[in-house]
């Protein structure tokens, strides 16, 4: 499969797709009722459907018995954690061996044509891999299985809102479908907070060392951005909810982070066939900085001035922005 069907070099010789970044006609007014179902077969298929039925797979036969979680302990919690770390192992791991070690497709679909650097005193001991996997195993994992058991043991002992999937069957299933469109609105919203100066110097700027990602840098992040990450588990103390619907978001934050960092834009399936991974306005993120703060279904960045459509128009119109900021700042100072 030649990639130059899908795309081009850009002037620095980095891979860009030819059609540029757009959002689906989905939050218009007034509704567009062919775009949103022009949409739908994409939101669903295949991320959706993976998520949600890995989720109940997690459920059912990876988590222990509500009774048993109903008393805080560390046998259980244990267990989640080794779950935990297992799937990104298998999940995570997989897609490193396929693109980053076996290199099964070379450069092809891959935004920056350069492999990560082998040694690069940047990271933290001096290379990008070493770096990623301390601060997703040895911080990350814990982080994650921490809001998750304590969500879980909320959820069993009553504390927090419970959702009876036979009483309120309609309920659960729209609450199934806005799953990933919660993770996309609460990751927009903590990525700016997180992106804001005294934050992004101390936190978040340890994530961003990853300019030419792998998908081990998904949730590779400082602590600190790790408790705001998966803060998202807050949504289901408030709202009613089954544990199920908190298995399917768990799931999301912790793992789909490495489809959004792989750094490819396809992955050739066959010889004639390839797996979109439509994620390149987060590669321009990790590039630009500045710019696509969210990524999917949900304009924000649109709405609030930072959506860059991997257009020169847009790498003008960044450079226009930096420009005058940087006057203002001069004119700031002393």
């Amino acid at each position: 499969m030649d990639d130059s069907d899908y795309g081009s070099q850009d002037a620095r010789s980095h891979w860009k797709p030819n059609k540029l970044i757009r959002y689906p006609d989905v939050f218009v007014w007034p509704p567009q009722v062919t775009a949103i179902l022009k949409w739908l077969p994409g939101y669903i298929f295949p991320w959706g459907v993976f998520y949600g039925l890995l989720a109940t797979f997690v459920w059912v036969f990876l988590t222990p018995s509500v009774a048993r979680m109903q008393v805080f302990a560390l046998d259980w919690v244990g267990l989640i954690a080794l779950r935990n770390a297992g799937l990104l192992i298998l999940i995570v791991g997989t897609q490193h061996y396929w693109l980053y070690i076996r290199r099964a497709q070379n450069t092809d679909f891959k935004y920056n044509r350069k492999w990560p650097d082998s040694v690069n005193s940047g990271f933290t001991f001096d290379t990008q891999i070493k770096d990623n996997l301390f601060w997703t195993f040895c911080f990350g994992l814990p982080i994650w299985t921490a809001w998750e058991c304590v969500t879980l043991w909320a959820f069993t002992n009553g504390w927090i809102g419970g959702l009876d999937i036979a009483a309120h069957p309609i309920w659960f299933a729209v609450f199934w479908f806005f799953v990933p469109l919660l993770h996309e609105f609460h990751f927009y919203c903590v990525h700016r907070l997180i992106h804001w100066p005294p934050l992004y110097n101390r936190v978040h700027k340890v994530h961003h060392r990853n300019v030419n990602p792998g998908p081990w840098s998904g949730i590779s992040m400082h602590p600190v951005e790790h408790l705001i990450y998966f803060s998202g588990f807050l949504y289901y103390w408030i709202l009613p909810a089954h544990p199920l619907l908190m298995m399917h978001h768990s799931l999301m934050v912790g793992l789909s982070p490495a489809q959004g960092h792989t750094g490819f834009d396809r992955v050739v399936t066959g010889r004639e066939r390839s797996l979109h991974l439509p994620y390149y306005a987060h590669y321009l993120h990790h590039r630009l900085f500045e710019v696509n703060y969210a990524d999917g279904t949900i304009p924000l960045d649109k709405w609030f001035g930072s959506f860059h459509d991997g257009s020169p128009e847009a790498d003008d119109a960044l450079r226009a922005r930096r420009i005058k900021l940087g006057q203002r700042r001069m004119k700031e100072t002393p």
